[in-house]
């Protein structure tokens, strides 16, 4: 099992990590030159956003706020994004894309079906635990997009599904998995890996870990999957 510390030595998934992807990915919308900046601002900007979205939701949010929370002057925001709604679409966009970049990066090291799926929940989970703001920001804003961007935003959910798609399918035809609905199965494991994210009070109370939930997860779908539950 991959243990969250090791997971965070192979990854270091934090949110300036994130950022600076986020910059090289819309350097054509961002008039600092200087990338140390500019990924030091953005930085300082998200934090914001996962703050005031958490007091107040994004809708809710003016510039003016974001501006005060950050401590950056309005010309320092509109020099890394240039309105609210673009800058919610490149968090949204860059989260999904990071997301499946980092498992799709983790699994195919693993032999068989059975392990990558193991490896791609885990590393889900713990992705999720290290930038768990970010998490819950995309999950609770894809449904206000205008419907354009709720779509494509549909569509980065499928694609992170469709990686524990293929594995399914993988170990089904392998016959090292029997499962009637793989479609199904892969959308339920998606939701339970949702859960932990946004019900992770419920789980707090109960005093289980990211660790434990992983196992707990891993053990059950496994089970079901290989005929040993």
């Amino acid at each position: 099992m991959l243990t969250f510390q090791n997971f965070k030595k192979r990854t270091a998934p934090t949110l300036e990590s994130v950022c600076r992807d986020l910059i090289r990915e819309n350097k054509e919308r961002i008039s600092v030159k200087k990338e140390e900046v500019a990924v030091r601002n953005m930085t300082r900007i998200l934090e914001a956003v996962f703050a005031l979205n958490r007091e107040k939701g994004f809708g809710a949010m003016s510039l003016r706020d974001l501006s005060r929370r950050s401590g950056l002057s309005m010309g320092a925001l509109y020099s890394c994004f240039p309105g609210k709604e673009e800058l919610r679409s490149m968090i949204l966009r860059r989260g999904a894309a990071y997301t499946r970049e980092v498992i799709l990066d983790q699994a195919p090291a693993c032999a068989t079906p059975a392990e990558r799926l193991e490896t791609a929940i885990e590393t889900h989970l713990y992705l999720s635990e290290s930038l768990r703001p970010w998490f819950y920001f995309a999950y609770m804003e894809a449904s206000s997009l205008p419907r354009r961007e709720r779509r494509r935003a549909k569509e980065d959910e499928l694609a992170t599904e469709q990686i524990f798609l293929d594995i399914l399918l993988e170990g089904v035809a392998g016959g090292s998995f029997h499962c009637a609905d793989v479609e199904l199965t892969a959308a339920l494991i998606k939701a339970v890996l949702q859960d932990w994210y946004l019900k992770r009070w419920k789980y707090k109370r109960k005093g289980i870990t990211v660790e434990g939930y992983a196992r707990f997860v891993v053990e059950f779908v496994l089970s079901r999957l290989t005929g040993n539950a």
